[in-house]
């Protein structure tokens, strides 16, 4: 998970929390625009981050001569990296969301198919799943000890 939280992504995106009309379809055009906005923000901090991290490597890598230095900077970069690898399957995982809104099937659980709702996607805006299917896949996951 990136190291900012999703209310605070809502507030770079410069959104609210969507408040729903009277009688509005579930994932209409404006709720769509409205996690498209959500996503695209994320997609973008990722990638600047991703970016500030090769700069930042570029800009320390030092050849220690004492080992021990060199091992400390090793392990951070290690660090680094292996968290950039999480953020780069993540901007994967928005992308594939992104394109769900673009062919308007977004917003439905992908195991029982119905709607996932605007709350949890709005916490997770990549849930593919409504939050019971979600419960019973962790269930069995545990379960099946993965």
């Amino acid at each position: 998970m990136p190291s900012q939280n999703n209310l605070s992504l809502l507030a770079q995106a410069g959104l609210a929390p969507y408040t729903e009309k009277p009688g509005e379809e579930y994932m209409s055009d404006a709720q769509l625009a409205h996690f498209k906005t959500i996503l695209e923000t994320w997609r973008n901090n990722l990638r600047e981050e991703v970016d500030r991290t090769m700069n930042h490597m570029q800009d320390e890598a030092a050849n220690f001569p004492d080992p021990v230095d060199r091992a400390a900077q090793e392990e951070e970069f290690a660090l680094e990296l292996r968290t950039r690898d999480r953020e780069r399957k993540l901007i994967k995982k928005i992308e594939k969301t992104l394109q769900l809104i673009e062919e308007e099937d977004f917003g439905y659980c992908v195991t029982c198919g119905i709607e996932i709702g605007i709350r949890r996607l709005e916490a997770r805006p990549t849930a593919d799943q409504c939050i019971d299917c979600k419960t019973l896949s962790e269930i069995k996951e545990k379960q099946s000890g993965r």
